[in-house]
């Protein structure tokens, strides 16, 4: 699992806590478990017994016993044996029929989660819930443990963000439920995952020592899960299992970053980008579109705690990098470098920035790109004015 591809744009006056963790939620409803619960629809989880397999010796013993009854009767043996001959031969026929409908149930999920995960991604809401409530019931009719978890976690997603926050922190306990009582440790990614999503809502609605708690456990969780794998030997834990745990943990970090920086809490925030920066590099390589956004997001925290030189290496380090690796939000990157240009006193650079920025948000349609560009350049002419106005 990945660390998402969220790109923030933060203004120097107003930090924008709500639409990100918003944009944040909307990634994860497309990929979110995905990965840690890759078996979530298949047909693993009918790891039942066929019942011919239970019942077949019920029916063998039941011909030895008509054989002494009827030892001597050839003719009524020959009827018994035709009965029960034709009796195995209709529940193999009655239990292959059970296994196409039960297969047929399950790949109507699939069928139906890959249309809502798909809707979402077009920003299909409504569908989304109505294809979702309907792989709901038909996974509760299955006993299908693991659809239920993963498509409860989806409606999770979606009732987010619909703004729906009370409903998705009960969908998610829900999925969490049925997690863990199916035997999942506390600190599986799944899990953790789940839990990290539920510290985001209680972030989003204010409840701030829930909010805290739920980050801290996550992160504790994932360390010491971390840790403890550092002790087996190589071979004990597969290496994408080990990769996934780590880049968790860096997600857990930078999701407690941009709650630190919306609360004010600069320090901590600026611990948490670094560190998630640092494992970022490590498993996804410098120029990886997360790196690149974490070192905005990291340049961002440093231009407001004023500290204007360090930010402006740090940014301008990743607009190269991202113009090398043809970065999807290059005008993100290049709008946080004007920006704290304009707050070193660059008004000419800046400016110049701003107005490429600009053009490239326009190009790329994303308006809320352009609205908090032309936000940047707003503050620029007033500093301007306020230059113009002391000579």
């Amino acid at each position: 699992m990945a660390l998402r591809n969220v790109s923030r744009l933060f203004p120097a006056h107003k930090s924008r806590f709500q639409p990100m963790l918003k944009d944040w939620v909307r990634t994860q409803c497309i990929c979110s478990l995905a990965h840690a619960q890759t078996r979530a629809v298949t047909r693993e989880n009918h790891e039942v017994t066929p019942p011919e397999v239970v019942q077949r010796p019920r029916y063998r013993r039941s011909y030895e016993i008509s054989n002494e009854v009827y030892s001597g009767e050839h003719s009524s043996n020959s009827v018994n044996r035709n009965v029960i001959l034709y009796s195995v031969l209709a529940f193999s026929f009655f239990s292959n029929s059970e296994e196409d409908e039960a297969k047929k149930t399950e790949d109507e999920i699939i069928m139906l989660l890959k249309r809502a995960k798909l809707s979402m991604m077009r920003d299909e809401l409504d569908a989304a819930s109505g294809y979702l409530h309907q792989a709901i019931r038909l996974a509760h009719q299955s006993h299908n443990n693991q659809a239920i978890i993963y498509t409860y976690s989806l409606m999770a997603n979606l009732a987010f963000i619909q703004g729906q926050l009370t409903n998705a922190e009960k969908l998610f306990k829900a999925a969490m439920s049925f997690l863990l009582s199916g035997g999942a440790p506390q600190d599986d990614n799944a899990v953790i995952e789940m839990s990290l999503k539920l510290a985001t809502i209680y972030a989003t609605q204010n409840r701030h020592e829930l909010a805290d708690h739920g980050f801290r456990f996550c992160m504790e969780s994932l360390e010491a899960k971390i840790e403890k794998q550092k002790d087996l030997p190589a071979d004990a834990i597969p290496d994408e299992e080990r990769k996934d745990t780590k880049l968790l943990l860096g997600l857990c970090l930078d999701s407690r970053a941009r709650y630190s920086t919306a609360m004010h809490r600069f320090e901590q925030a600026k611990g948490d980008y670094q560190r998630a920066l640092k494992i970022c590099r490590e498993e996804q390589g410098e120029a990886h579109p997360q790196t690149l956004v974490l070192m905005n997001d990291l340049a961002t925290v440093l231009d407001m705690q004023g500290h204007h030189d360090e930010a402006l290496g740090q940014v301008k380090k990743a607009v190269e990098l991202g113009k090398e690796a043809g970065h999807p939000d290059q005008h993100v990157l290049l709008g946080n470098m004007a920006g704290i240009l304009l707050h070193q006193g660059q008004l000419e650079e800046s400016a110049r920035l701003y107005q490429v920025a600009l053009a490239m948000a326009q190009a790329n349609g994303d308006s809320e790109a352009v609205e908090q560009i032309k936000e940047g350049l707003k503050e620029l002419d007033d500093k301007k004015n306020d230059q113009t106005d002391k000579v």
